[in-house]
């Protein structure tokens, strides 16, 4: 389906402007080497100035919403249940700013899955946590042996049932003591995940020294173009979770061009109303990455044009996202935001390929090289 029939002309200029590179810089680019003077500076502040802050800072949420359930569970009433709610949507805006960062410790342990399970296939992950509920297994409140149950059981995803999910409204009362019990658990768990995480990358012997010093010696990265790759990987492997994990579910006719039928409740975050909110925290974080870590230094000086369309494309993505609100399946059904959808898948795929295949072959990785294949 053409753009236009998707977008009113004001839109369909924003995504002309959103995209200038892609229609303007349409040559190859010329054979480019890595910068690797400039590479271990960016790798440092990549670190210092993005994933051990953002980590911190998803430590600091984890643990409010701790306080907050703890505080729900000990006086059940409406406003306690409304902070734990609000609790949670902080946590959400948090997590999906640095999730992006899906290597080292977050993949260790299981961390990334135990926080957060999704896509869940077949709804298996809903069924064993509403087995829980139904059954009130009293070993779900304990947070050590919730630790050993299936991933599934144990994040996001998890505590977002308890919270909005059917029955939820009994956590305002003495009825709903048990499900009390079992939320606390799991922000229990999920604030020891984010510890870890703080702790894993804050070690100066540990991963950071990894990613500042590659050489020979590197456990990680042989020599400063594997280290660059993991980093612009980071970025490329994010982008494309938000067009095939993220947005493919919700609509499918926005990416393919073609009429889709809509699937709101396949949806990350769709009861708590977080799966916009969530979709623009990712592309912040995305740019936070970009800018803090400085990846425009690693761009010859013919290039930084191209460092420039992509924080346009970032920021523009993270604008419209914000813009989709109120129930999905409202916005599914309103003109105005279905079209602000199909804005965004469009201008998601551009900048896959413009991650992918400019920036990648400017700095000297190749162009054409597909960090999604794993070349």
């Amino acid at each position: 389906m053409r753009l236009s029939l998707f977008l009113p002309l004001g839109l369909l200029c924003l995504a002309i402007a959103a995209v200038p590179a892609a229609a303007q810089e349409s040559e190859a680019p010329l054979p480019r080497v890595l910068d690797e003077a400039a590479l271990p500076g960016v790798m440092a502040r990549a670190v210092d100035d993005f994933i051990i802050p953002g980590y911190r800072d998803l430590a600091r949420s984890t643990a409010a919403l701790a306080e907050t359930i703890e505080a729900l569970c000990e006086t059940p009433s409406d406003a306690p249940l409304r902070a734990g709610r609000s609790a949670f949507t902080n946590l959400v805006a948090t997590w999906s700013a640095v999730e992006i960062i899906r290597v080292g410790p977050a993949i260790k342990q299981n961390r990334f899955e135990r926080f957060l399970f999704y896509p869940d296939r077949k709804s298996t992950g809903l069924k064993q946590v509403q087995a829980i509920l139904a059954k009130r297994d009293e070993s779900a409140t304990d947070v050590e042996s919730l630790r050993m149950k299936s991933v599934a059981v144990q994040g996001l995803g998890a505590l977002e049932y308890v919270l909005y999910g059917t029955g939820s409204g009994a956590l305002a009362g003495s009825e709903g003591a048990f499900r009390c019990r079992y939320g606390r658990a799991i922000a229990m768990n999920l604030e020891t995940i984010a510890d870890e995480l703080v702790a894993a990358w804050e070690r100066p012997d540990g991963i950071q020294a990894a990613w500042k010093r590659p050489g020979p010696d590197n456990p990680l990265f042989r020599d400063k173009r594997e280290a660059a790759t993991e980093l612009l990987g980071i970025l490329v492997h994010s982008v494309e979770m938000v067009k095939d994990q993220r947005l493919r579910p919700l609509y499918a006719g926005t990416i393919d061009r073609k009429p889709g039928r809509s699937n709101p409740k396949l949806a990350i975050y769709w009861r708590s109303g977080n799966t916009m909110p969530s979709l623009s925290a990712n592309f912040r974080g995305l740019q936070a990455l970009f800018n803090r870590a400085g990846m425009e230094d690693l761009l010859p000086a013919d290039s930084r044009s191209i460092a420039g369309s992509v924080n346009f494309l970032l920021k523009t993505l993270a604008s419209a996202a914000g813009r989709v609100d109120g129930p999905l399946d409202a916005a599914l059904a309103d003109d105005k935001r279905r079209a602000m959808l199909a804005f965004i898948a469009l201008n998601t795929a551009d900048l896959l390929d413009r991650l992918n295949r400019d920036f990648g072959g400017a700095i000297g990785l190749g162009a054409g090289f597909s960090f999604a294949d794993g070349d």
